[in-house]
């Protein structure tokens, strides 16, 4: 299935205390079980301010659906074609 990463702007997201970063995490998993088993969270990178959300769907239109269900921002969505890491170089 593709892959794709989400960049969500979210001023002050890295100073959320663990009560917030755990009520996001389960309206996002709550949206999920809702769009069925077609879509699947794998991680995401909590910065300042932004969250870069790593996940598989058929397609970009998905991605945008589980924001607009769960009111998280979708700034941009890009489609992982290739996952490098350092033994890609042996």
């Amino acid at each position: 299935m593709p892959q794709f990463v989400i960049e969500r702007e979210m001023p002050g997201v890295g100073q959320l205390d663990p009560d917030d970063i755990k009520m996001a995490s389960q309206t996002s998993c709550n949206v999920l079980g809702e769009l069925g088993p077609q879509i699947q969270w794998v991680h995401s990178y909590v910065t300042d301010n932004k969250l870069y959300c790593v996940y598989r769907a058929p397609n970009e239109e998905m991605i945008r659906e589980h924001g607009r269900r769960g009111g998280f921002p979708v700034n941009k969505v890009s489609k992982i074609h290739q996952t490098i890491d350092p033994t890609t170089a042996e």
